[in-house]
């Protein structure tokens, strides 16, 4: 098991590495293969001329291109300075960039506004799990029946409906219409109550989808598992149902399921975007589309980054789980 897990992390070393070096390339070098002048993305089309030298000059870009991507590595570990034209800017380690149209640091707006987006993701993967994983499984349990046939209408429909349909009704309903919810978004430091009920229809909202999916994954995988011949052979030994289930069909359900996870969560933590403009919440997802709107480069990049190590994290994580789950990963 401790080799397993010193492999796994020598892996994801490796691949942070190759992460940075590649959205570097994404945001640095491609532009400039394209004929895309760097430094006026940074500052603006309308940024006066000598604005767009003192940047090219801060940023580095008239330096070899090597020289540039180390610049762009060291900074994120051990933090930066951008000196052009006697102005010097200092970037505080980890430096994930530096917008000088907005003139601040990336990394402390990305950190004020990860939590929430950290909250909406872990909170509306709770509820996706839990319903999720209980349709499925009683729909394979109960296939054909009534229930089995709601659940998956429930499911499809759970899919084909965009988030923005969804929490719109939501809202109107629970919100606008009953009054039941107060979906406008407290900090939590604020009151838990109010962060908890602004909170509320964003979880739901997120995890209908989710459930949906994870529904009919959990639903196909249970039903092939449950034809297996190790489970026909536990069942010949005596064991009651519950324990057939629980032991044995549940733990090899659950490799596809924590692949899945690992994936969703991952990418929700660079922000989802929908749910978070339909319910206003100041997360990533909503500074993204700001920064999209304003081509405000430096803060692209930064959640472009957050949301790939992200991702990198989940996916050491559920290896590690794989692991624990089934022995044979270990054995291998």
């Amino acid at each position: 098991m401790l080799a397993y897990l010193i492999r796994r992390l020598f892996a994801a070393a490796v691949m942070l590495v190759v992460i940075i070096l590649v959205v570097f390339g994404i945001f640095f070098l491609v532009p400039k293969w394209a004929g895309v002048d760097i430094a006026t993305s940074f500052v603006g089309k309308q940024a006066d001329p000598a604005a767009v030298e003192g940047v090219r000059q801060k940023l580095g870009l008239d330096e070899p291109i090597f020289i540039q991507a180390w610049e762009f590595f060291k900074g994120i570990f051990a933090g930066r300075t951008y000196s052009g034209g006697g102005d010097v800017t200092h970037c505080a380690a980890p430096c994930f960039g530096y917008s000088f149209r907005s003139e601040q640091a990336v990394w402390p707006v990305l950190t004020e506004r990860f939590p929430v987006t950290l909250a909406l993701a872990l909170g509306a993967a709770v509820l996706w799990l839990i319903f999720g994983l209980a349709a499925g499984v009683l729909s394979a349990l109960k296939r054909g029946t009534l229930w089995d046939r709601g659940a998956m209408v429930v499911a499809l429909a759970g899919v084909s409906l965009p988030i923005y349909f969804t929490g719109l009704i939501s809202l109107a309903i629970f919100s606008h219409g009953l009054g039941w919810i107060d979906a406008e978004f407290v900090p939590l430091e604020d009151s838990f109550s109010g962060w908890v009920g602004g909170m509320i229809l964003p979880w739901i909202t997120l995890a209908f989808l989710y459930a949906a999916m994870y529904a009919r994954i959990t639903r196909a995988t249970m039903l092939e598992i449950l034809g297996e011949d190790y489970i026909r052979t536990a069942r010949a030994k005596g064991l009651k149902e519950q324990v057939v289930i629980r032991k044995h069909a549940m733990r090899s359900t659950m490799t596809p399921i924590l692949t899945m996870l690992g994936m969703d969560i991952g990418a929700l933590m660079g922000g989802a975007i929908l749910t978070e403009t339909t319910f206003s919440l100041p997360g990533l997802g909503q500074k993204v589309l700001d920064a999209i709107r304003n081509q405000d480069l430096p803060f692209i990049l930064g959640v472009v980054l957050i949301t790939s190590l992200a991702v990198l994290i989940a996916n050491l994580v559920v290896d590690i789980l794989y692991a624990v789950i089934d022995p044979r990963v270990r054995l291998a």
